[in-house]
């Protein structure tokens, strides 16, 4: 394979398809420059693992990386990585639609589904399940043809005393903040309205319209939930 030749997902190794999408996927929800750090943080790989990784994407014209400076993908990259993330969120609305998984599962689940399944198998779970526009968590599917429909959605870390907001997004890296919003009942749609904020002590008290009582959640915790203020 050339630099030149036009690399299919197949092409690629499960690495390669994991690098690409954790490089689109940290640019998704935040405008931040991606950084060789990042990925290893990510990935849980030491840093000269990540450069020769990324020395062979830039090779095979799949991501540009000037010394020093930030990771962008290219369009064919792009094109990759966001097939890559259409997989894994719809096997993650598959595991739990159809297979029963809870939403606190699924990810990792998904992270090695998706490097062993077909395009067609994903397209029949994609009919079977009616076309989702979005996974558990919330993250929007691409289409087909690449398109990603992203909620215009801030973290709800950053709402003040008196606003309010519907939960569009929840970030799922962490199993454990799941298990953890689930038992607040915080919900996709929620209606929420932010009644208090106590700076000193880091927490935010929520009202709720889906939850039996009010919510009080720290700020780093509310990071990770993501509304469409109204």
């Amino acid at each position: 394979m050339n630099r030149r030749s036009r690399v299919a997902l197949s092409d690629l190794t499960a690495v390669a398809q994991d690098y690409l999408k954790v490089i689109w996927s940290a640019r998704e929800w935040e405008d931040v420059p991606v950084t060789s750090k990042m990925i290893a943080d990510k990935l849980r790989v030491g840093p000269s693992t990540v450069s020769e990784h990324l020395r062979r994407l830039v090779e095979h014209d799949l991501v540009s990386h000037a010394p020093y400076g930030a990771i962008e993908l290219t369009g064919r990259g792009r094109a990759l990585a966001v097939q890559m993330v259409r997989r894994h969120r719809l096997i993650e609305c598959y595991l739990v639609e159809t297979l029963g998984y809870g939403w606190d599962e699924v990810h990792g689940e998904a992270e090695v589904i998706e490097h062993a399944v077909s395009d067609r198998f994903i397209e029949r779970i994609d009919a079977l399940l009616g076309h989702p526009r979005r996974d558990p968590h919330g993250d929007p599917i691409p289409s087909v043809d690449g398109d990603v429909s992203r909620p215009a959605a801030v973290s709800l870390a950053g709402l003040l005393a008196g606003e309010q907001g519907d939960i569009a997004r929840f970030a799922d890296a962490e199993p454990d903040n799941l298990r953890y919003f689930g038992s607040l009942d915080l919900v996709l749609d929620a209606r929420i309205l932010v009644t208090e904020r106590l700076e000193h002590a880091g927490v935010m008290s929520l009202s709720v319209d889906r939850a039996a009582q009010p919510v009080t959640i720290g700020t780093r915790a509310a990071k990770g939930i993501w509304v469409i203020p109204r």
